[in-house]
C-alpha cells in the first residue's frame, strides 16, 4: 500500500454563487467544490498560499490526497481542474473529486532502486542514470503502491531498464503503452574518455605533402 497520503485541509463555505466565490478570494481563499462519491457536492475553500504552494511543487493534478473539513469525514479526493485566472495565472477556482475504492486514478509512483552492491557493472565503476524517477500509473484507489521496485542484481554496464523489465504491482498499469526506458548502466567517464582517445589515436592521417594537385590547380599554378 501507498505510504502517507497528504492532508488538504478546506474550509467548508457557507454561500455559493459568483458572489461569495469572490468574497472568499477577497479573503484570501481559492473557492472550490468537492463531488463524486453519490453524496452532495459541497462548496469548500482552500488557502490561497497553501493552494499555490502545492501547484508550484507540481502534479497536483496527479495526487491522492487525504482531504480534511471541520465537520465532516475525512475522505480520500484527486483535483480534476484548477482554474486559473487568464491575466495572472493564478489559482481562482478548483473541483476536487471523492474517490472510491475501487475507484482507478492515474498516479505518480516513486522508482526504487535495489540491491546496487550485487550489479557487476557498477562494481567496475559504472554508473546508474535513472531517467524516471517516477512512474505515472493507472491504479486503484484502495491499492495504491508505495513503490515500484527495481532489482540491480546482475546489471552490466550498458544494461538498459526498461518497464517491461520491472514487476507492476497487481491491479495496476503504466499509462504509457510503449516500452520506455526506466533506467540504464552507463559507463563511466574515464572510460568513456580512454574510447574516445582511442577513436582519435584510430583515426587515419593524410599526407598532405603527397597529395596530388587537380589539372585546374596545376594550371593556376
Amino acid at each position: 500500500m501507498a505510504g502517507e497520503i497528504p492532508d488538504l485541509i478546506a474550509q467548508e463555505r457557507t454561500g455559493t454563487g459568483k458572489g461569495a466565490a469572490r468574497q472568499a478570494r477577497r479573503d484570501g481563499m481559492v473557492p472550490g467544490v468537492v463531488y463524486g462519491g453519490g453524496v452532495d457536492p459541497l462548496p469548500v475553500q482552500i488557502p490561497f498560499n497553501d493552494l499555490l504552494k502545492r501547484l508550484k511543487a507540481g502534479r497536483f493534478l496527479s495526487t491522492l490526497f487525504n482531504l480534511k473539513v471541520e465537520g465532516h469525514d475525512d475522505v480520500r479526493v484527486i483535483c480534476r481542474d484548477v482554474q486559473r485566472d487568464v491575466v495572472k495565472d493564478l489559482p481562482t477556482h478548483l473541483d476536487l473529486m471523492r474517490l472510491r475504492r475501487a475507484s482507478k486514478v492515474n498516479l505518480f509512483i516513486t522508482v526504487n532502486f535495489i540491491n546496487e552492491n550485487e550489479a557487476p557493472g557498477l562494481k567496475k565503476g559504472g554508473v546508474l542514470t535513472v531517467v524516471r524517477p517516477e512512474i505515472e500509473l493507472i491504479v486503484t484507489a484502495s491499492e495504491i503502491p508505495e513503490s515500484i521496485t527495481v532489482d540491480l542484481t546482475g546489471l552490466e554496464v550498458g544494461d538498459v531498464i526498461t518497464i517491461s523489465s520491472v514487476k507492476i504491482p497487481d491491479g495496476a498499469k503504466p499509462t504509457i503503452d510503449r516500452d520506455f526506458v526506466i533506467a540504464n548502466i552507463s559507463a563511466p567517464s574515464s572510460l568513456k574518455s580512454s574510447e574516445e582517445a582511442v577513436e582519435d589515436t584510430d583515426a587515419p592521417e593524410v599526407d598532405t605533402e603527397n597529395v596530388e594537385t587537380s589539372d585546374e590547380e596545376t594550371a593556376e599554378e
